[in-house]
């Protein structure tokens, strides 16, 4: 007896609840969508994001501190530096990890201040003589600085790459397989790509956190694994429409081939993000949210692959087929 697809072990049902993991896919989008609004309502920069000294330009100042800072204190380091003409810092307390138990440094104060046309140092020392006054032992450990003109170049720069990078896969995609299915994996990667974006504009809402030209590399990373989970389930849909389209229906097939790729993809994920988790929970502070990314982007990437795009595939040939039924019915008439 010959191999079928209908004999794949159907540990989940994917087209028969399509409209449940379409709606699970408007949840998880939905809070993003919101916050990327009242974002650019609310900031400066009219960003659906926190952006960073890398896209506005400005003066990143971090400290060193031998005691535990409070909320109550960052605000009373925020009224001084405005009393001091450092308009609209952004503080940031930082828990330092892979130092010695025994260490004095408990917490790393950022400081991110705007571009000043008076001088950059003119500013470090205003924001120095702040953050002495409550903390005398407290000392410089980085100091970053960008020009606005610069940062508006690698923000422009930057949407570039990713529109390129989208654009390139779209082609691939076209060549590759057939148009529908290039188009289903450019919704499931802006499906990815947007849920990212969504979590760190909340991030930014909450905890004040920016985003800067690492978050576009990891974006960029993540757009290449999502796809490439993608494409793994279409080529085995591809393959499997090729041998059995006679003999089994389309949402059997598809049901079938994410199913055939279920454990691979599954398994793939699950060994990549367990070194992420590593990385973030033990890596240092200045790439915790590079690291953050990669692990959202993965693991929605592993669901939108297995859940959103193979739904919209067999979806996109139901509305196919019932446009054929239609036109039929028509030239019958």
């Amino acid at each position: 007896m010959s191999y079928s697809v209908l004999n794949t072990k159907k540990i989940i049902d994917v087209v028969k609840y399509r409209w449940i993991w379409l709606l699970l896919s408007a949840i998880l989008l939905l809070p993003g969508i919101v916050a990327m609004g009242w974002s650019m309502k609310v900031y400066p920069t009219h960003t659906p994001m926190l952006v960073g000294i890398d896209f506005t330009g400005g003066t990143i100042i971090q400290y060193s501190v031998d005691k535990d800072v409070s909320t109550k204190e960052i605000e009373v380091i925020r009224t001084k530096l405005s009393q001091n003409d450092i308009e609209n810092p952004v503080i940031q307390i930082l828990k330092p990890a892979g130092i010695e138990s025994d260490s004095s440094i408990k917490n790393i104060i950022s400081i991110r201040t705007q571009f000043s046309d008076n001088g950059q140092n003119e500013s470090i020392d205003k924001v120095s003589q702040v953050i002495s006054q409550d903390y005398p032992e407290a000392q410089i450990v980085q100091v970053n600085s960008v020009g606005p003109v610069l940062g508006k170049q690698l923000f422009v720069n930057s949407m570039i790459a990713v529109g390129l990078a989208l654009l390139a896969i779209v082609i691939y995609l076209t060549l590759r397989f057939h148009f529908e299915f290039a188009i289903v994996a450019f919704l499931a990667l802006f499906h990815d790509v947007f849920f990212v974006i969504g979590v760190f504009s909340i991030l930014g809402l909450l905890y004040g956190v920016h985003i800067d030209s690492l978050f576009v590399t990891a974006i960029l990373t993540v757009l290449g694994f999502s796809v490439h989970d993608t494409i793994v389930v279409f080529d085995r849909i591809r393959e499997n429409l090729k041998f059995y389209s006679k003999k089994a229906t389309y949402d059997e097939i598809v049901n079938a081939s994410v199913n055939q790729t279920l454990a691979r993809s599954i398994n793939t994920s699950l060994t990549t993000l367990i070194t992420l988790g590593a990385l973030y929970f033990f890596g240092g502070v200045t790439t915790k949210d590079f690291v953050l990314v990669m692990i959202l982007g993965i693991a929605i990437g592993t669901y939108s692959s297995i859940f959103f795009a193979s739904t919209l595939v067999a979806l996109w040939n139901d509305i196919e087929n019932a446009k054929k039924v239609k036109a039929a019915a028509n030239n019958g008439i």
